[in-house]
């Protein structure tokens, strides 16, 4: 079967309304003109240090790097380590783009059934093994407590086996902890990072877009060991951060680093967008799988992973038969196709966004940040219920 090209992602939702206290602070910094030095000023890395600290990482400032955006930081992170890089599958789109603009190799290693973020243990040792006997070394895996694109966290034993299974082979853990702030239930789900389990294997990294600062902010800071090998890593990420000369803006350094700190505004805001993104994401997820769809349930984030490959021949009779057709059907939905996330192209499988029911007016998303129930919402209902009707033309059967 010839699948069809898949094309440009289409364009992002629009965010949640930026939080006034951190526009006020990007404003009263307008007019700082000095160049932020390559990997963060002093005082933003003390910021980030404080940052890891409060989730249970003591970190000195000389042991973090901040740059502008998660995709930047991971490419001088991949540059630093060499080698070949191993990703779940499914993963977030940005992970595998900075390995392939180095020309390192990416291999993929499937997640298991119970969640995703990190791949099977038994899975990635034979990656592993494979690539290296195509004359490949594998030097880095990256995986994630609270996965972008799924909404899952996979448990603590389990990323435990991993890291293990990784640090056996070599292989630096880079662990993506952008959405962990974003539990929708934190007393229900347990989040432990690589770096409590593994701390001289792991490097911690946090797109802070996910949950502190305004999507259009790209700033993400990195934590490494505090080893020799972990210094050298990150003199190494340094030069290459050097390198790319493309440091983060002095104004928008004091906003992010002023949001470091959080401060009970932002505190407040990440809190209740982490509620709203739960109670969205657990109403997509409802309509998905009474559409017949596999899909698991969600714990973090406002994306939702389904797989409507047990509707496949109701969706082929109705023209969809890969995923670049499934997000053309569902685009309404911030849906993103399984290839984006380096899946079979050829499956049906597809990311929708909460952001997806909140439609393109910033004033009515951040109604929906103080509605006790957004579901109540005429525009929120209506877009679940289209999504619903939708779902239901695309795998009428036609029989009976």
């Amino acid at each position: 079967m010839q699948l069809a090209a898949p094309g440009p992602a289409p364009d992002p939702p629009v965010g949640l309304p930026v939080l006034p206290e951190l526009a006020a602070h990007l404003a009263a910094a307008a007019g700082r003109d000095e160049a932020e030095p390559p990997g963060g000023s002093r005082s933003l890395r003390t910021a980030a240090g404080g940052y890891f600290a409060r989730r249970g990482l003591d970190t000195d400032p000389g042991h973090t790097l901040a740059a502008p955006g998660a995709p930047a930081l991971l490419l001088a992170l991949y540059a630093a380590a060499g080698g070949a890089v191993v990703l779940p599958r499914p993963c977030s789109p940005w992970y595998a783009p900075p390995a392939r603009m180095l020309g390192h190799p990416v291999h993929r290693a499937p997640v298991p059934a119970e969640s995703g973020g990190v791949p099977d243990p038994f899975a990635l040792l034979e990656t592993v093994r494979r690539a290296r006997i195509h004359g490949a070394e594998p030097r880095v895996l990256v995986l994630s407590v609270a996965d972008d694109p799924t909404g899952t966290c996979p448990v603590p034993e389990q990323v435990h086996e991993v890291c293990e299974a990784a640090a056996g082979e070599g292989l630096w853990v880079i662990s993506d902890e952008s959405y962990r702030d974003l539990l929708h239930d934190p007393h229900d789900t347990v989040v432990l990072s690589p770096a409590e389990m593994l701390p001289d294997e792991v490097v911690v990294l946090a797109d802070l877009r996910a949950a502190l600062v305004p999507a259009s902010w790209p700033a993400a800071i990195a934590r490494f060991p505090d080893t020799d090998r972990g210094a050298a890593l990150r003199v190494a990420a340094l030069d290459a951060l050097a390198a790319l000369d493309i440091p983060l803006p002095g104004p928008l350094t004091c906003a992010v680093a002023h949001a470091l700190g959080e401060p009970e505004a932002v505190r407040t805001r990440t809190a209740t967008a982490a509620r709203l993104y739960g109670t969205l994401a657990t109403a997509l997820h409802r309509t998905l799988t009474d559409a017949g769809a596999l899909c698991r349930p969600p714990h973090s984030g406002s994306h939702v992973y389904a797989d409507l490959e047990p509707l496949h021949r109701a969706l082929a009779a109705h023209g969809v038969s890969e995923s670049a057709a499934l997000e053309r059907e569902l685009g309404r939905w911030a849906a993103r196709g399984g290839h984006r996330f380096g899946d079979d192209p050829g499956a049906l499988r597809v990311r929708l966004g909460s952001e997806g029911l909140l439609g393109d007016d910033v004033e009515l998303r951040g109604r929906a940040l103080t509605e006790a129930d957004p579901l109540q919402l005429p525009y929120v209902a209506d877009a679940l219920t289209s999504l619903s009707q939708k779902l239901a033309a695309l795998t009428a059967t036609g029989e009976g």
